[in-house]
């Protein structure tokens, strides 16, 4: 009689928790009517595709995603998960809003709290290792990879960690790690949330894996002696100082970091040149095409004087003027006459006859009158983008200078002026 096979052993239980539920006072009118996670990037997809679709990857198919301001735009675009395969009776995309009930309940006052209070769906599906995501970061990793060197370690907590200048370090949760593992990470010796003066320079890029039994600890602490509830202020240094084996998994790749509308719009040209940082094809970006119904866009149509330099332009534009270093979404028309330069359009933009847009981020159906300026490269605030929040009618030929605001919805009396001077906010 034979003898019996071995039954393969099933890979060990993940459950995955994106953050996605907070707005960015930084990218300003972008986050005014959507999550930072949802708003657009790439031409046609939503910041929160990158970790949805590094999971989908990763073969990491139970997620949870806690959504709490103005949670529509997201709820629409996730839908029940299809887009990133997450759909079956073993995997599939939750969305957890806040809620009100007996006991617990509530806004979200942080990550760690947001977290703490959906401990019975976390710990209904009882998972091995928990982790933990932010929503709202542009880069490829495959999870695979920390959760083996967690395991491995016999980790409480494992921290992704980027190596970033020290200028920048005080922007971040930044730790020193140990020579352990050469390039691979290390142990955690000393971490600092934004300090003032670093000491470190690997920034944590919010990608935490956690034995569950340990992070339940935290988060009651948390709970019943904190005054904040988060996990770069509060949980991690929680850890630190206790009796845990903490770990940094070192990422050499590329992160991009979309905080402020300066970063923003530096991560969408890094989509851009000969050699991008950002490779959408080879990081095997899924997005929902539903969504806005971009799968129904025609083709893009280029007319005869159009011209097209360096450029990211989905289906459904047309361009009859002049593109270059620039990212459109669909829906956009550039018409005759018209220059765009350096420049994001969402969904919908129309950029009228003999315009000129320098520098320029506009959310979604916004019209540009015929030979409207905006954002003059030769003035001083020429570094700083201009913003053109949705649904605004920028009257015919009016001179904006750079780094303007603009706020959703403005009534054609609020630009009803020749010329706005450069860094002004209207509202």
């Amino acid at each position: 009689m034979p003898e019996p096979v071995a039954i393969m052993k099933l890979k060990p239980k993940v459950l995955s928790i994106i953050l996605a539920g907070g707005r960015v006072d930084e990218l300003n009118v972008l986050t005014t009517h959507r999550p930072k996670s949802a708003v657009p990037f790439g031409g046609f997809a939503r910041v929160i595709d990158f970790p949805l679709s590094n999971l989908m990857q990763s073969g990491l198919e139970l997620v949870a995603i806690l959504s709490q301001y103005r949670s529509f735009s997201l709820i629409s675009h996730i839908g029940v998960g299809a887009a990133w395969d997450m759909i079956g009776r073993y995997r599939g995309v939750s969305i957890l809003p806040p809620y009100q009930g007996s006991g617990q309940g509530g806004w979200y006052r942080g990550s760690a709290d947001a977290v703490f209070q959906n401990l019975d769906f976390i710990q209904f599906h009882n998972p091995e290792t928990i982790l933990i995501l932010s929503g709202d970061h542009v880069y490829h990793m495959d999870y695979r990879e920390i959760l083996a060197y967690h395991r491995e370690k016999g980790a409480d907590c494992t921290i992704a960690c980027l190596e970033v200048p020290f200028d920048k370090a005080h922007r971040f949760g930044v730790a020193e790690i140990d020579d352990e593992d050469g390039a691979r990470g290390g142990r955690v010796v000393r971490y600092q949330e934004k300090p003032e003066e670093a000491r470190c320079n690997w920034a944590s890029m919010t990608v935490y894996c956690f034995k569950p039994e340990v992070l339940y600890d935290l988060l009651a602490v948390n709970a019943r002696e904190d005054e904040s509830f988060e996990f770069g202020r509060d949980i991690i240094p929680r850890l630190m100082a206790g009796q845990y084996r903490v770990y940094g998994y070192k990422f050499h790749g590329y992160w991009g970091y979309t905080r402020t509308i300066d970063e923003y719009w530096q991560t969408s040209m890094d989509l851009l040149g000969p050699a991008p940082k950002i490779r959408l094809e080879e990081w095997g970006i899924r997005t929902n095409l539903d969504h806005r119904r971009t799968c129904d866009c025609q083709p893009l149509k280029v007319g005869l004087s159009a011209a097209i330099h360096n450029s990211l332009i989905y289906n459904g534009c047309l361009i009859e003027g002049e593109v270059t270093n620039s990212v459109l979404f669909p829906g956009v028309h550039v018409k005759p006459g018209a220059v765009v330069r350096d420049s994001v359009l969402f969904f919908n933009n129309v950029v009228g006859r003999d315009c000129r847009l320098h520098k320029v981020v506009s959310d979604v159906n916004v019209t540009f009158g015929n030979g409207a300026r905006l954002g003059e490269p030769g003035e001083p605030a020429a570094k700083r983008a201009t913003v053109v929040g949705w649904n605004n009618r920028i009257p015919a030929g009016i001179t904006i200078g750079a780094g303007c605001t603009f706020y959703p919805g403005l009534a054609p009396e609020q630009l009803a002026r020749p010329v706005i001077p450069g860094g002004e906010v209207v509202r």
